[in-house]
């Protein structure tokens, strides 16, 4: 084929397309894409060689670099990114440039590919007391949480050293995610720690913004309006509260964190926000009274969030928890909203809940659901136990594995031989899991 039909093929100029077959011209992207295609070969199909052309065979600019990194994320094509990487760290003065390309790919949900170059410009500035090291180990802290607890458990302790390098408005939402993270692994202790610095750091930018008389202009603001960093870490104190069973100081907490006098923000996100906060500040004056025994509130909680389809599937929880600790019957609630158990990401006015703390409640539930059937010996409590107990071992949360464990060897006497059986099987991946440890012993028989 002559130089000017491959260059028909491609849609390439004939001149630029000899310049190139004679190496007087750089392959630049767009030139390669269209001539793999004009080939009939997958797109990718060149790439390992275009690294080599890239370094070897021409200059290397970033004008071909970027967007060649950037399609290698699109495609999967980790092992080019990782070649070009390490050639460029030869040279340090790199490294800027290829953060910069890291928060690009993190933008844009690339999080496999930007979680490579986080790794290596870390590596890069490990001795360095940068704000940039302290980015890359957030990014890499919020691309590792999962479905994991115990994973989810050491990149928040990895991450934690690194929160006062951040710039300030990082740090408020760096505080934020790992507060959820403490708060879906139960570690209330941290939890209010991490609240109250949470409360310090954002009263003080707060009062820096609106209250000085110079009044302070940030450069780079935080994710959400500044008030809502104040009335959230009001709330998460009260959920210690409500956790450790002191539900006269949650209760205190409540108009603390639905009071919306003293914001001067002005504009419809701030108007939501404050909304959200009365929102949960009802529902939770309900709850708290639930929680302590008052059975006359029950009918107005459940009336009250019937039409709040994203708060329906945490009422439950707190339903079924109070029910077991009063020994009250809630079968017509739980036949009412029947469409909630099954798991969920549930959407609220700011976005999902924490992936982390949904995972963690809904294993939590399954396994109150099970205790709540059989206190009166009824067998979907076996079924709802194989549930939590598949579950929690999914997302390695020890701690109800154990209360699994312990319920269906309470209950075995009404389990059937399938289930039995079932439960043999679930038993030999929490040993796989846990089998080490020797923290979990059962029988088998």
């Amino acid at each position: 084929m002559s130089i000017n039909q491959f260059a028909d093929r491609c849609g390439i100029n004939s001149g630029t397309l000899s310049r190139i077959v004679k190496g007087n011209q750089p392959i630049a992207m767009s030139h390669l894409e269209l001539m793999t295609k004009g080939m009939g070969e997958v797109e990718d199909h060149f790439f390992s060689l275009y690294v080599d052309e890239c370094f070897y065979y021409s200059a290397p600019t970033w004008r071909r670099l970027r967007p060649f990194m950037i399609r290698c994320a699109e495609l999967g094509r980790m092992d080019c990114i990782e070649r070009m990487v390490q050639i460029l760290l030869d040279n340090l003065n790199n490294v800027p440039t290829l953060f910069e390309v890291a928060e690009g790919l993190f933008g844009q949900g690339q999080w496999q590919a930007a979680a490579l170059l986080y790794k290596n410009v870390s590596a890069s500035e490990k001795y360095q007391y940068s704000e940039r090291l302290a980015v890359c180990q957030y990014r890499l802290f919020r691309i590792a949480l999962g479905d994991d607890q115990s994973e989810n458990l050491r990149a928040a302790t990895l991450f934690e050293p690194y929160v006062p390098r951040l710039d300030e408005a990082d740090q408020l939402d760096a505080l934020k995610h790992l507060m959820n993270v403490y708060y879906s692994l139960q570690q209330w202790g941290k939890m209010e720690e991490l609240a109250q610095e949470l409360l310090r750091l954002a009263k003080i930018r707060y009062d820096l913004q609106y209250n000085s008389e110079g009044r302070f202009k940030e450069e780079k603001k935080p994710e959400k309006p500044l008030c809502l960093y104040i009335l959230y870490a009001h709330l998460m104190r009260s959920i210690v509260y409500e956790e450790c069973g002191d539900y006269n100081s949650a209760l205190d907490l409540v108009p603390i964190y639905t009071d919306g006098s003293w914001i001067q923000e002005e504009n419809e996100e701030v108007k939501r926000t404050l909304a959200q906060f009365q929102e949960w500040g009802r529902a939770n004056t309900y709850l708290y009274r639930l929680l302590s025994g008052q059975l006359e509130v029950l009918p107005d909680y459940v009336d009250y969030i019937s039409t709040r389809k994203g708060e329906i599937f945490t009422a439950l929880f707190n339903v079924i928890k109070s029910a077991n600790r009063y020994s009250w019957n809630v079968d017509h609630i739980l036949e009412r909203f029947s469409a909630y158990i099954p798991y969920r990401v549930h959407q609220t006015e700011f976005g999902e809940y924490s992936q982390q703390v949904i995972a963690n409640q809904y294993a939590s539930f399954l396994a109150e659901l099970a205790e709540y059937y059989l206190h009166s010996q009824r067998k979907e409590g076996i079924y709802y136990i194989l549930h939590s107990l598949k579950y929690s071992t999914k997302i390695n949360n020890e701690a109800i594995v154990i209360r699994c464990v312990d319920l269906f060897e309470r209950y075995r006497h009404i389990a059937a031989e399938a289930e039995k059986a079932q439960y043999k099987l679930l038993i030999r991946e929490v040993q796989n899991l846990y089998g080490k440890k020797n923290h979990i012993a059962v029988s088998f028989m």
